[in-house]
């Protein structure tokens, strides 16, 4: 579930670079939202993980109902082909 909080950050450790830029671009496209790249806090390189440190993402409290529908769509879109999405609001 999306928090109806201003900001939230979402992260998914085993998701590719490519797919998050993927998921920022489709994100950015919801009127009202903005999406920023968090840069990795704290990690090791390694291959088998994501090389970013998640996305935030701002607006989302003032989304209509068809665009956090969408927004929620979308998420589970790409968790369902790279695992769960951990939410911090």
């Amino acid at each position: 579930m999306i928090p109806l909080t201003p900001k939230f950050t979402i992260c998914n450790y085993q998701m590719p670079l490519a797919v998050y830029r993927e998921v920022a671009a489709h994100l950015q496209q919801i009127a009202g939202l903005t999406v920023a790249v968090l840069t990795p806090i704290d990690r090791e390189f390694s291959y088998t993980e994501s090389q970013l440190g998640g996305l935030e993402v701002n607006g989302a409290d003032r989304l209509t109902h068809s665009d956090r529908l969408l927004l929620e769509r979308l998420l589970d879109y790409y968790a369902d082909r790279y695992n769960c999405w951990d939410i911090d609001a």
